[in-house]
């Protein structure tokens, strides 16, 4: 018979250490080998990963720090044409000074904007599109191209009936030099490189927010994973009414020696 009264320890998160979102993200890359790709996302408590189709509703200051902070300490921003849409894209790091602590820490003054796309869709007046100092490296299964911007745009092609992320992935590495990827959705884009084996680490902030029957996907969306992926608890933080919580991917190891040998 099942013991009624199974016994687990929890450590508390208490205030043993408090770090600033930028020490706290420098902290964990310097934990994690390159190359690396990280997804940073933010869920409500029920596990919606938008409110009304947009990510920003749900986190606080806490979550906006990490999200910047992690633009700061990156080779490439990655994102779906679609979450480059609903979010409104702008260019991914417009401050001199953490530009020039990049440039100081050896890295471009901006990270690589890398947005995937079948349809290659996206308005002429993104402001990301709209900024020459920006630039944007395209991943496409097709032919398709942007209208003329002022941004400086390159492409991927990679041919097929579905975009191979883990071909792309190796694609930025070795063309781009982008050992750190961090990829900001959307769920789909999430969803894909799970499967693909290449995320190496996930981010995840819980917001305080529950949406209860609101429509909406969750962090990951697409065909179910086979098998499940498994996570490790790597930290966990809290800022106010947010939880930090940083994850690995024990799928990245695997599939990644299948694709790289």
């Amino acid at each position: 018979m099942p013991d009624e009264r199974p016994s687990a320890r929890l450590d508390l998160l208490g205030a043993a250490e408090t770090l600033d979102a930028g020490d706290f993200v420098r902290r964990a890359l310097q934990e994690t080998a390159t190359p690396r790709l990280l997804l940073n996302f933010v869920a409500t408590a029920d596990g919606l990963a938008t409110i009304d189709g947009r990510s920003g509703p749900i986190g606080g200051s806490g979550d906006r720090a990490v999200f910047h902070a992690l633009r700061a300490h990156v080779d490439a921003v990655m994102v779906g044409a679609g979450t480059a849409r609903a979010e409104n894209y702008g260019p991914l790091v417009s401050s001199p000074q953490v530009q020039a602590e990049r440039e100081a820490r050896g890295l471009r003054a901006r990270p690589l904007a890398v947005i995937v796309s079948k349809s290659v869709n996206l308005p002429a007046g993104l402001p990301l599109l709209e900024d020459p100092q920006s630039r944007i490296l395209v991943i496409t299964n097709g032919d398709r191209e942007l209208a003329p911007a002022a941004a400086t745009v390159d492409y991927i092609r990679i041919p097929g009936p579905a975009i191979d992320l883990a071909a792309g992935v190796s694609e930025l590495r070795s063309a781009y030099r982008a050992d750190t990827i961090l990829c900001e959705g959307g769920p789909t884009l999430a969803g894909s490189l799970f499967a693909a084996g290449v995320v190496d680490e996930l981010w995840l902030t819980i917001g305080p927010r529950a949406g209860g029957g609101a429509p909406g996907p969750r962090i990951l969306a697409g065909p179910a994973l086979e098998p499940p992926a498994r996570l490790e608890l790597r930290a966990a933080a809290r800022c106010g009414q947010e939880l930090f919580l940083r994850y690995g991917a024990e799928s990245a190891a695997r599939v990644s020696r299948i694709t790289t040998d």
